[in-house]
């Protein structure tokens, strides 16, 4: 099911506190103002839900991180999560009022941290979510640049880590641009038993099955794939270098 599934179907009935809550609450009221009923169960929904609306919050926090909503991000951050054209309108309203309200990003991304404390994977799709929306101009700003560096933070992440994350952002259409050990998130001075290590654990944390297993949409399964793609490329290119590819 999309990601959209989850939320305009099921929000309804579910208990999460925190800003997100408040926002599902909202989120919720106005789709069922528009008639629209549930589309999945309550066994494996409230943590879908939540992380939906957490996405949607801190994508429009991102957007503001420059310090102006550029029409293009909101744009990327429609073709990212394919919002279906009956949805815009609803998806459209809470994107406004979580750039709008009160409550700092930090907030949002300290809840879908402890959401999601045992998937960080999923926690890295999210990051490269953020990324694709804050390059969407086609210029990665400091502001952003910050803004992401303390939502990985808080997701629990190193600085090391979110170096890695970035270095891998869209390698899989550059790959000559990117240095794939950064990628890998090794040394150049590594031995070789190191690199394979690193790209093996990397490849089994973001398999999209493992994704699927946890029960996230299509969209972050797609993201997934990509980063294995991207994992995979870099890899290559190092054992090219070595002498072995």
């Amino acid at each position: 099911m999309s990601i959209w599934g989850s939320v305009m179907g099921g929000a309804a009935g579910f208990t999460v506190g925190g800003p997100i809550g408040g926002l599902i609450g909202l989120a919720a009221g106005y789709a069922m103002e528009r008639g629209i009923r549930g589309l999945c169960g309550p066994a494996d929904a409230t943590k879908s839900i939540a992380f939906t609306i957490g996405v949607i919050a801190l994508s429009a926090k991102m957007a503001r991180a420059d310090g102006v909503v550029k029409r293009v991000e909101v744009d990327t951050f429609k073709r990212l999560f394919r919002v279906p054209a009956e949805e815009l309108d609803t998806v459209g309203r809470v994107f406004d009022l979580a750039r709008k309200d009160t409550h700092g990003f930090e907030e949002y991304a300290q809840q879908i941290a402890g959401l999601f404390d045992d998937r960080r994977a999923v926690l890295e799709e999210l990051l490269d979510s953020l990324l694709a929306i804050a390059e969407a101009d086609d210029e990665l700003h400091e502001t952003e640049v910050e803004y992401l560096r303390t939502v990985a933070h808080i997701f629990g992440f190193s600085d090391e880590e979110f170096e890695r994350i970035v270095a891998g952002h869209h390698i899989a259409g550059t790959p000559n641009e990117t240095d794939p050990y950064r990628v890998l998130g090794v040394s150049r001075r590594a031995s070789d038993e190191a690199i394979k290590a690193a790209h093996r654990r990397l490849v089994r944390e973001h398999h999209p099955d493992l994704l699927i297993a946890q029960g996230m949409p299509q969209e972050f399964v797609d993201l997934a794939t990509q980063k294995i793609a991207a994992i995979n490329a870099a890899y290559d290119r190092i054992e090219k270098e070595r002498g072995r590819g």
